[in-house]
């Protein structure tokens, strides 16, 4: 038989325990989800030190000696051939060009931001190969607005004219192609002149293994792939991450 202090410890004991539950399940959904924001901000200081980085190589290879005085010759030809609005305007090009390399700052821009800043480099690249230079970009128009890293595009271009066009004689052929696949986007660019000194990996050269580390800090959970292939008569590059638009981001 229970006694009355033995009957009011069982009573207290069913009143306290549900709240003791509910205190314990509290704490660890707050210290989950504190988890996870430290988590995040890790991501995004680890995100911002890869753009950085990224910046870096930017400045000081892709932007080498050679091409900056290769491009002021070109400059300087026009300039004494009196070519005078073709002067004024590859003036305006490179500043801008060199504008973006500097200031560019945020995580991610979009495709449309992003090829405005690739068109300034290749009418850049247009005045020193002039005629032996080709050219395509193709976006489609709903992926205009869609995120992607700075210097990606950009990236890719610039190897081609690193590892390939400048490296070897002939037709230099480039094409942009930019699509959605579903929940996906796909960046492709492709080289006539098959590049040199670039492996097959996302690992084989600084710029695309940049890019292969920021898609994985900016999209931790999602799949995504940077692939590189070559054969006799081109190099093609493609990156595949989630489709995400800046107008969601604002949301």
């Amino acid at each position: 038989m229970l006694t009355i202090e033995a009957f009011s410890l069982y009573i207290m004991i069913c009143v306290l325990a549900p709240l003791i539950g509910a205190f314990t399940l509290l704490f660890l959904f707050v210290f989950e989800k504190r988890i996870d924001l430290i988590e995040k901000e890790k991501n995004e200081i680890a995100l911002e030190n890869e753009l950085q980085k990224a910046r870096y190589n930017q400045l000081n290879q892709e932007i080498q000696p050679h091409f900056f005085f290769n491009t002021m010759n070109s400059i300087l030809s026009l300039a004494r051939l009196e070519r005078k609005q073709e002067l004024i305007h590859s003036i305006e090009t490179f500043s801008k060009l060199l504008k973006h390399k500097y200031k560019t700052n945020t995580t991610f821009i979009t495709i449309e931001e992003e090829l405005s800043y690739v068109l300034s480099y290749l009418e850049i690249q247009k005045i020193r190969f002039r005629d032996r230079l080709e050219y395509q970009i193709t976006a489609e128009p709903d992926v205009q607005q869609a995120i992607t890293l700075p210097f990606l595009i950009q990236t890719l271009v610039e190897n081609a004219f690193k590892h390939s066009f400048e490296k070897k004689a002939g037709k230099a052929e480039l094409a942009i192609h930019i699509e959605a696949e579903g929940p996906a986007l796909r960046i492709t660019v492709t080289n006539s002149l098959p590049n040199e000194g670039e492996s097959d990996s996302a690992d084989g050269g600084i710029g695309l293994s940049n890019i292969s580390k920021r898609l994985d800090l900016l999209f931790p959970d999602e799949e995504k792939s940077v692939g590189i292939s070559h054969s006799p008569h081109r190099t093609k590059v493609e990156v595949v991450f989630p489709l995400v638009y800046k107008s969601d981001l604002k949301e």
